[in-house]
């Protein structure tokens, strides 16, 4: 039998010694394994996500005519993830990666590898575990001249059409249960509820108006909570936050942009990560005049109800649900993934000083005519605007707000959440909101604004 044994390995060309099979010379067992792999292009850039028990270890480098990026993980078994990914891919559609391919390069490596359209400047790192994901190796794939160390989206004049954004799961690369279905075109405002930048007119005894008119391009940074990685809340019906701030962040840059002189700009128009600092960071490189953040939070109890708008509070929350929705959106970026390790610090600094008392006040009063119109739509969670350290509220030279559409961990509220018509509602009192306050405040929106009579 041992010699039967050992004619067999000897024909397979396997080492042998003493009748024993010498286990170094078959490829190498992978120890770790890719639980999921995830996929999100955009036109700020693109990124992938590998997930996996532990830790991943990994070498990245790239290779010329024609322009590759290559990325080889040690010690680990490709899976139908990666081919699901690179499916999805090869599909075409992003930016600034033409195709993936992958193969099992040596004895425990799996070698992918990106055609490129361009140069590029990529970023990798690691995360670790927090909330339901496990350990995570993130690839970002920026545009050539973008700074691509510190996990932000490059600097743009401003955000660019969608570009369709298909996240894959380990198993069928299709979007994740939960996902809604965007509008392609938001609706525009109807004649029946036509929305002013005037406000409500005041007329002189001679007929004239004394109602301030718009003689200026107002810039409006609308900022749809999370993204990407980070699907935010979760409702019950299945209803992911991301979604439904998208959808309604849509709609609100469609009626203003439906205004005169109102200019409306996403900081993200499809399914994608952006850092909370680089929220703030886009609408000052737009040099916006005003910055709305949207969301549809959850509360530890599902009966929590009711719309709320938020400023700044550099002291305390106003409310204990205030400061665990605070905590809860803060912690964003550990779940979206940014790459604290080389994070800029001077930014950071600058981000963290909102001392300046004419934004505090613009803010509260901006907040008070957004509350005043969703109070019209949808019952108040608070009596008033509330307080709370909300990270994306701090921009020093820009009047900014948060608005809590409502709580999609209510079963009642997700399902509103998800109806186009009330969609469309909320989005038109957070218009209406702005516009009142811009006719109200003509002169406090960073010098922009000019009367006349």
């Amino acid at each position: 039998m041992l010699a039967r044994i050992a004619r067999f390995l000897k024909l397979a060309r396997l080492p042998v010694l003493g009748g024993l099979l010498l286990l170094g010379g078959l490829p190498a067992l992978a120890s770790n394994t890719l639980q999921a792999v995830r996929y999100w292009p955009s036109l700020d850039y693109s990124r992938l996500t590998f997930e996996s028990p532990a830790p991943l270890h990994y070498t990245l480098f790239t290779l010329d005519h024609p322009a590759r990026l290559v990325l080889d993980l040690q010690d680990v078994a490709s899976t139908a993830a990666l081919q699901a990914v690179s499916d999805d891919i090869n599909h075409g559609g992003d930016p600034w990666i033409s195709k993936m391919r992958f193969a099992v390069n040596r004895p425990g490596v799996v070698r992918l590898v990106l055609d490129l359209r361009d140069t590029v400047r990529p970023s990798a790192f690691s995360l670790q575990p927090v909330g339901e994901y496990a350990w995570r190796l993130v690839l970002d794939v920026y545009p050539g001249g973008a700074q691509g160390t510190n996990g932000a989206a490059p600097p743009a004049a401003q955000v660019t059409p969608e570009i369709p954004a298909h996240p894959a799961t380990a198993d069928t690369g299709t979007p994740p249960a939960g996902a809604a279905v965007l509008p392609p075109s938001p609706t525009p405002v109807q004649s029946s509820e036509t929305l002013t930048a005037t406000g409500r007119s005041h007329h002189r005894a001679d007929g004239s108006s004394d109602t301030p008119i718009i003689t200026r391009l107002i810039t409006v940074a609308i900022d749809p909570g999370h993204g990407g990685e980070d699907p935010g809340a979760h409702g019950e019906g299945g209803s992911l936050e991301k979604n439904v701030t998208l959808a309604i962040a849509r709609r609100v840059q469609a009626k203003l942009n439906a205004v005169d002189n109102m200019h409306a700009v996403l900081t993200r128009d499809s399914d994608y990560f952006i850092p909370l600092a680089e929220r703030v960071n886009k609408a000052r490189r737009m040099n916006a005049d005003l910055f709305v953040s949207i969301h549809a939070d959850a509360y530890i109890s599902p009966d929590a109800r009711g719309s709320s708008v938020f400023t700044l509070s550099e002291h305390g929350a106003s409310s204990a649900a205030a400061r665990w929705l605070a905590k809860s959106e803060n912690d964003a970026d550990l779940v979206g993934g940014i790459n604290v390790a080389t994070k800029d610090r001077d930014l950071a600094r600058t981000l963290i000083d909102l001392s300046q008392t004419a934004t505090n006040n613009d803010s509260r009063r901006l907040a008070h005519d957004v509350l005043d119109q969703l109070s019209e739509v949808n019952q108040l969670h608070h009596g008033g605007i509330e307080q709370a350290g909300f990270a994306v509220l701090k921009a020093p030279d820009i009047p900014s707000i948060l608005v809590e559409t409502a709580f999609i961990s209510n079963p009642q509220e997700e399902k509103r959440l998800d109806d186009d018509a009330y969609q469309d509602k909320i989005a038109g009192a957070i218009a209406q909101g702005i516009l009142r306050y811009l006719a109200s405040n003509p002169a406090t929106v960073r010098g922009k604004l000019a009367v006349r009579d």
